[in-house]
């Protein structure tokens, strides 16, 4: 049993109960569904459902995230996927406890530190910008990993860093 939520807003619950031959027999939202499923290429699938046919494109796959960016008739979905394991955790309040924390952000490579993005003491959040690193005649821009405040900045604008070298910690 799986739960799919669509968009961050509506949330389903699916159930695949068998496969044969690319029919699958299951249910969608609490109601039975049968469907042909055809693998086109790696990532592009089409899908016949009550005489009805879907384009179906993985854009992006977030394992770590449990999520799925697809195109369903070239019109884009996010779906998050949690498993009965995920609604164990969430039910006992351990959930929060499977995300890694990352506390600090060092050099991927020898480079110049071409621009520090933020400040001490900022709040930052996941995907946001936070330092221009030049490595091999090209801009780096290092991205949070995760949401936090910006505790300690070791890195300066103008000086060299080598691999492995702290820059930011959270």
């Amino acid at each position: 049993m799986y739960t799919l939520k669509v968009n961050g807003t509506d949330s389903y619950s699916c159930e695949i109960k068998s496969e044969q031959n690319g029919t699958l027999n299951g249910e969608l939202a609490s109601k039975p569904f049968e469907a042909n499923i055809t693998k086109i290429r790696e990532g592009v699938y089409h899908l016949l459902k009550d005489h009805v046919s879907y384009n179906i494109e993985v854009v992006k796959h977030i394992a770590e995230e449990k999520k799925l960016v697809v195109k369903i008739n070239n019109t884009k979905y996010t779906i998050d996927v949690k498993d009965k394991y995920d609604e164990l955790l969430h039910s006992l309040g351990l959930d929060s406890l499977a995300t890694k924390k990352v506390n600090d952000i060092k050099a991927p490579m020898p480079g110049m530190v071409l621009n520090v993005l933020v400040s001490e003491g900022q709040e930052v959040k996941k995907g946001d910008a936070l330092i221009v690193l030049e490595a091999m005649k090209m801009e780096n821009i290092l991205k949070s990993p995760s949401d936090g405040i910006i505790r300690k900045i070791a890195a300066k604008k103008g000086n060299a860093v080598e691999k492995n070298e702290l820059l930011i910690q959270f």
